[in-house]
Order: structure tokens, then sequence, then C-alpha cells
């Protein structure tokens, strides 16, 4: 087993937190794993992506030009990255601010409300872990329980009161993807 993934969006919506969380999740798993941020000086407004590799065996480099995976959370994203989904690989993207949407035949692509989910929940702080959700269910490579482990492991211990929460989202993701 080995997923190569990229989640990518604007600084702020919680992608390299995202990145993070599955990498922890891999590691509660016994999986090998490569968590590789990138984000401009902007931060919050800017663009930001995470590229995570979980696999059974040894990762040889964490730097790929095309994925198994790719999560795009803004049109900018989708139009860098749709073209570097492996055929036969997943695309999952926000409709939110997609004015253009993807176009290729040869790859599964799932369009998430996960904006919409958001407000359903009352708490825009949901939003990675509704996207995360979603990612899981097309692609369930861990576990939702190793999920809130890596969750409790990045979260420090004052937020910990989040995690039924984040639970919540992580299934309210999974609802979106059909």
């Amino acid at each position: 087993m080995k997923y190569e993934i990229i989640i990518a969006g604007f600084g702020g919506q919680g992608v390299l937190s995202m990145g993070k969380i599955l990498a922890y999740s891999g590691l509660m798993e016994d999986k090998e794993i490569s968590w590789l941020p990138s984000y401009g000086p902007e931060q919050r407004g800017g663009t930001a992506n995470v590229t995570v590799i979980l696999s059974d065996e040894r990762i040889s480099s964490p730097v790929l030009n095309a994925y198994d995976i790719v999560v795009a959370l803004n049109q900018q994203s989708l139009d860098k990255f749709e073209p570097n989904v492996k055929p036969g690989g997943i695309l999952l993207y926000d409709s939110y601010g997609i004015n253009t949407p993807p176009t290729r035949t040869d790859i599964t692509v799932h369009r998430i409300e996960a904006t919409e989910a958001t407000f359903e929940m009352n708490n825009s702080k949901t939003y990675n872990m509704i996207v995360l959700g979603a990612m899981l269910k097309a692609a369930p490579m861990v576990t939702i329980e190793s999920v809130l482990k890596g969750l409790k492991k990045t979260l420090p211990e004052r937020h910990w009161h989040l995690l039924p929460l984040n639970e919540e989202a992580l299934k309210k993701g999974m609802t979106l993807v059909k």
C-alpha cells in the first residue's frame, strides 16, 4: 500500500495541519510516512500545500511530480495540480470558489461541499477535518481512531476538549463523498 497525496489551498484553511495529522495517523499505524510542507511568505491568504506519502515500504523521496490523490481547496490549486493526478487517481475539490471545475475523465473526481458543511456545523475551524474525512472516505488509508490519536498528538492539551467536535467533523466529511 502506498498513497502519494498533495493537499493544496490558501493559508489559513488548515492545509498544513491536515497533512501533519494525516502523517501522524500513519505513524500510529506503523506506516512509513513523509510530510513535506510548502507555503509562501504570506501564509494566511497565500497559497499553501503539503505532500504526504503513506506507505507500507520505505519511501525513497518526498518530492513528487504526480499524485495518487489531489485535494484542491481553491481554483489556483485545482488549476495547478489537476494535471498531476495519476491516471486512475482521485481528485477531491471543495466547490466553494471554484469557477472552472475539473475536466479530466481518466480520474475519479469528488466535488465536496466542505465550506457549506462548516456552516452546518456552525464552526469554521472544522473545515480541515471535514475535508480530511471526505478524503478518507474516498481512500480509506488510515482509521478515524488513528486520525484522532494523530490530532491529539498535534493539538496542545488545552484544546483536547475539541476532539469530539473534530471527530464529528471527520464523520460529516465522510458523508460528502458518494
